[in-house]
């Protein structure tokens, strides 16, 4: 008995293998408007999932239509002629690169400190990120030591700034491994994020937790090339060259929301953020260019540890 694929199951089967081991910089925003109190640590672990558009619109009938055959004449060494069919790959490996549809998995630490700023560090399946944020709006105390005045409603805000750098490509396995040896992707990227927050307390100093929402822009900056093995020019005559290092750079705009739950020292935080870009114009092999431009969206779950001062 033979089982075939509809067009829209073999894009979730193509979609799921992606996603089963690439990474990339977290954009899920789960803090509040108030910040981590002066000598408090926060420690957290959010799992999410990132879905992209570009690549939901590119990928599905680029791996489908290509995979099989270029990835059969690469992993037989065999040549291959430039088509339309290695056009729609790389399209495709570059929507993915720049916004893939995967899980995104990140763990991260804070530290307050001086009253209204904290800092911390995130690491995310790859990305390294750095951040800080800065409280404009309500008090300073912690749950154990309240100012006076906060209570339940009382509004927060802080401005913070974000910066993740990782190195990326296409992901290591079957099939995709195969087109990978044929165009040699490799790519770094970093990325800069600044999310301005607002919140409602729920109890004093956030005790029970609190709903948060705003805005944020992001800047991303792309160095990416390839390295084709045995991709030759359409009528099979010239081995097309290595494409040399391109650098872009676009940005981001998005809102959010999440809510925290909790008391006292842990706290569970649901939270979607969502980001439209247009990522510009990307350089192929042979010299032409796609565009690219797309919706994220990002829902995710998160639980946050609070560990008072012991001053």
């Amino acid at each position: 008995m033979s089982i075939s694929l509809t067009p829209s199951l073999a894009r979730v089967a193509a979609l799921g293998l992606l996603a089963a081991t690439a990474c990339t910089a977290p954009r899920s925003i789960t803090t509040s408007g108030k910040v981590t109190p002066q000598g408090e640590f926060r420690l957290a672990y959010n799992q999410g999932f990132n879905v992209g558009t570009a690549p939901l619109s590119k990928a599905g009938s680029a791996v489908r239509s290509a995979a099989s055959q270029l990835g059969n004449q690469a992993a037989n060494g065999e040549k291959v002629n430039y088509s339309n069919a290695v056009n729609e790959v790389q399209t495709a490996a570059l929507a993915y690169l720049l916004d893939p549809v995967q899980p995104a998995a990140d763990f991260s630490v804070r530290y307050g400190i001086v009253p209204r700023l904290d800092a911390g560090y995130k690491y995310a399946l790859g990305s390294h990120v750095f951040d800080a944020a800065y409280q404009l709006l309500g008090p300073t105390g912690s749950v154990e030591n309240p100012e006076r005045g906060a209570a339940g409603g009382t509004t927060y805000a802080s401005v913070g700034l974000q910066y993740a750098i990782q190195r990326t490509g296409l992901p290591k396995i079957a099939f995709l491994n195969d087109l990978n040896n044929l165009l040699g992707l490799s790519a770094t990227r970093q990325d800069l994020l600044i999310p301005l927050t607002f919140s409602q307390s729920f109890g004093p100093e956030e005790s029970v937790g609190a709903i948060s929402y705003g805005a944020v822009y992001a800047h991303s900056w792309v160095s990416y090339g390839f390295t084709p093995n045995n991709l030759y020019n359409s009528a099979g005559t010239a081995r097309l060259p290595d494409l040399p290092r391109q650098s872009r750079n676009y940005s981001s705009y998005g809102l959010f929301l999440n809510v925290k739950l909790g008391y006292k020292y842990v706290y569970f935080v649901p939270a979607l953020s969502v980001y439209y870009q247009n990522y510009g114009d990307y350089t192929l092999v042979d010299g032409s260019t796609t565009s690219l431009s797309g919706a994220t969206f990002i829902p995710s779950l998160g639980v946050q540890f609070r560990i008072p001062s012991f001053r």
